[in-house]
């Protein structure tokens, strides 16, 4: 397997010439220039695109051999099978030679959405996953996502706490390693569902089009599960972005997908919560800096808002 790049992700200039000459043709024109938009934790190619004509398009690619050209691929099929209206980009194609996979998606025109509380970004996506998990996932949808299976429910982090503490395990974890172990292994059980699950939302995998307004993007991770899944893992991201976590707690419990689910919320964010704690204490791994800084305070939000529900 190729060893990823130690300093970010893969070029433009890395994807073999053939492989090169194959998207042009497909696209009808040579490419001028290429951006890699900031964020993200994966090592492929994950480019806009600008190509002699003047269009854009996105494009991710990695060797066959890379684990992240299956979730690559699977991302496509994906975006194949959402339901009309769903807040995604379109497919364009899937593009292969060389021993390399390239899946090219149309481009979104803005930045990622802005989750400061002066903003409206936040509320507009919470307005959209309501709508995206008020109903059961389309057939299409299902069917796509049924040979990926879902990481969500093998969540875990609390337990191996619980067996050795770190040492600068934040009181509030440590008080409640028990209570948080009991949860975290409820999950699992909880874990099946209908619903349409996106199953990484962060604003950096978001994108507020000039035009389709806040956009979801990076469905590698797609599932079905719980409708509230997807809402929770979004709520320590607002604190992470300046909301007090009294006020996403609210969110939190008032929020249709949450509020229907509220039993399974509080174990899954309990779940992910230990998943990050964890991992926050790996050595980094290749590829993905950032990563373990970025645990760090998503571990912390998700311990803050924990408290609130089990107070």
């Amino acid at each position: 397997m190729p060893v990823p790049p130690t300093s970010g992700r893969l070029q433009w200039t890395d994807v073999p010439t053939p492989l090169r000459a194959r998207l042009e043709d497909a696209l009808g024109s040579s490419v001028t220039d290429t951006v890699t938009p900031a964020g993200g934790f994966g090592h492929q190619l994950a480019a806009a695109l600008t190509l002699e004509s003047g269009r854009r398009v996105f494009v991710k690619a990695a060797p066959d051999d890379d684990p992240l050209t299956a979730a690559n691929v699977h991302e496509a099929d994906v975006l194949d099978a959402l339901p009309p209206g769903a807040p995604v980009p379109n497919l364009l194609g899937i593009h292969r030679g060389a021993d390399w996979t390239a899946v090219v998606i149309a481009h979104l025109d803005g930045p990622h959405p802005d989750f400061s509380p002066q903003s409206g970004d936040a509320e507009q996506t919470w307005a959209l996953l309501d709508k995206l998990t008020s109903s059961p996932a389309p057939a299409s949808y299902a069917a796509a996502v049924s040979t990926m299976p879902s990481t969500a429910a093998s969540l875990h982090g609390w337990d191996e706490l619980l067996a050795d503490p770190s040492a600068d395990l934040a009181p509030a974890a440590r008080d409640r390693l028990p209570q948080l172990t009991e949860l975290e292994a409820a999950w699992p059980a909880l874990a099946h569902g209908d619903r349409i699950v996106h199953g990484d939302l962060r604003a950096d995998n978001m994108v507020r089009d000039h035009h389709l307004g806040v956009t979801f993007v990076d469905w590698a991770h797609a599932t079905t599960g719980p409708a509230c899944v997807d809402a929770a893992s979004l709520a320590p991201q607002l604190i992470l972005a300046g909301h007090a976590p009294a006020d996403v707690a609210r969110l939190l419990r008032d929020h249709p997908a949450t509020a229907r689910n509220s039993d399974t919320t509080t174990a899954f964010l309990a779940a992910l919560t230990g998943h990050w704690h964890r991992n926050a204490r790996k050595p980094a791994p290749p590829g993905a800096p950032g990563l373990r800084a970025y645990q760090h305070r998503a571990a912390a939000a998700g311990l803050a808002l924990l408290g609130y529900r089990l107070n």
